[in-house]
Formats: structure tokens, sequence, C-alpha cells
């Protein structure tokens, strides 16, 4: 018995919650599906759990790819805003680096990332499906970023990784009005790399995955972290970058099965798994 069971207090109010959001791995896929009913709102804690989650997902050696997923209805609609209304200053100072921390471990899982976008991907929705490498949206989805609406921008990293993807003046478009677009629309800017039938968003999402987990895995890590890290940098200091991840690869055993495939096969026949 603890003390505050001898003071009388519920041992149920300090047990963990459901679990909001999980790995599932299949055919070295893991998919990082939130559940959160109804809306998938991404409070502190689910937040806590993706951070948890794509570091799993990043060291475990039987995840060569990721799918990010909401569920057939509903990617994410953004955070917790009653949560989030209840934070003063001082503690959004705190949480905000949290906050961003957390997407960026996703963002920086070392595999091939495919977000499967269904229904509202608003906000933190939309800035988790920005995390991705890759995004797969069905017809009916609805990507926005409303944070203005509320008297504020993305602190989720929106404003940035937003800005990479579709450029300055569509983000700021997004963003300075916080109007939601189609999945049509998402795609012509370069928002959504495709549109599916929204009962195949998830199966596209998959496939696209298990075929990459079949590829040399440290060189798809190697071409990830240089494209990431070149964008952040000047060109000089990104060829640095990719020159010293291709040198690197001549060490490894993808290299030497894929040239030697190449040589006694013909191209496109090595197996890497």
């Amino acid at each position: 018995m603890t003390a505050d069971t001898e003071r009388g207090a519920d041992p149920a109010a300090h047990e963990p919650g459901p679990r909001t959001a999980r790995l599932e791995i299949a055919d070295g896929v893991a998919t990082l599906r939130l559940d959160r009913p109804k809306m998938n709102a991404l409070d502190i804690a689910t937040q806590d759990l993706l951070r948890e989650l794509a570091g799993e997902a990043a060291l475990r050696e039987d995840v060569r790819a990721v799918v990010l997923y909401g569920g057939e209805k509903v990617f994410a609609a953004g955070a917790d805003i009653k949560e989030m209304r209840e934070m003063d200053h001082a503690g959004m100072v705190v949480r905000s680096r949290a906050l961003q921390e957390a997407f960026t471990a996703v963002a920086r899982i070392p595999k091939p990332v495919v977000a499967a976008v269904t229904g509202y991907a608003l906000g933190g929705g939309c800035e988790l499906a920005l995390c991705a490498d890759f995004r797969i949206a069905g017809a009916g989805a609805k990507f926005g970023q409303p944070e203005i609406l509320l008297g504020l921008i993305p602190g989720a990293g929106g404003t940035q990784r937003l800005s990479r993807l579709v450029g300055p003046s569509k983000a700021k478009d997004l963003i300075f009005t916080g109007r939601q677009v189609a999945a049509d629309e998402a795609h012509s800017i370069g928002l959504v790399d495709r549109v599916v039938p929204d009962a195949e968003v998830y199966e596209q999402a998959h496939a696209w995955a298990a075929r990459l987990a079949r590829g040399p895995a440290l060189a798809l890590r190697a071409a990830k972290e240089s494209v990431d890290s070149g964008l952040e940098t000047d060109i000089e200091t990104g060829l640095a970058i990719e020159r010293n991840w291709f040198a690197g690869l001549f060490a490894t055993e993808d290299r030497e099965r894929g040239m030697r495939s190449f040589v006694e096969e013909g191209p496109g026949k090595a197996r890497f798994r």
C-alpha cells in the first residue's frame, strides 16, 4: 500500500491511460498507428508516445520502413485544444521544445517513412505528415494549418517543413489564412505525392514501404540523411555529406552484393534481405 492509498487516494488515478499510438510490424514495415478516437487529437501523452515509438522504429533491426497512419476515417485533426487552453506562457515555453522534439524524432527515423493520410490532417496532423518522406492521401483527405484562427502559428515544425516542401509563398498562403485544402490541391502544390481512393490509402502506402524495406537499408539511410541534411546547409557542405556517405558505402555488404549481382545477373536483380 502506498502513501497515497493510505490517505484514501484513488489508486487508479496514477495508472497510465490507454496507449494512443502503437507500432504494428509486418514484413519489415512498422505501421506507427495513431489510435485516439474520435479525431486522433495529439495531446501531450500522444506527442511523447510518438517520440518513444519513433525511437523504437529507428533502432529495431526488423523495421526497415515505416508507415504513419491514423486509421480509415482520420489521420489527425490537430492538437488537443482543450488541453492546450489550460497552459500558460511559462508552461508552453517548456512544452514547445518537447513538442518539436517529438515530431523531429519521426522526421529523423533513418529509414523510409510514408504517411498514409485519410480524412483530416490539420494542424499537428499536417505537421506529422510533413515529417514523412512521402505522402499518399485519400481522395477525400483535407490538409491545413489552421493555427492562425486560434491566434497562433504552427508550433511542431509547420513553418519550416511546409515552406521547404512547397515553397515559402504557398506555405504562407496556408499558414496566413488557415484554410483547408483538398487532396487534389495538396497534390498540385506538392504537399501530397499521390492521391488514391480512400479505401486504398493504407494498402498503397504499405506496399510502397514494403518495396523499400527490401532494399539496401544502409544506402537508403545514407540517401535520406544526405538529402535532408543537405537541405539544411549550403551546397558545398551538402556535397561533402554526400561524398562521405558515397565512399563509406563501399565498405558495406550491400554494396558488394549489389555490384556482384549487376555484373553476374544484370541490373535490378540484387536481393538485400
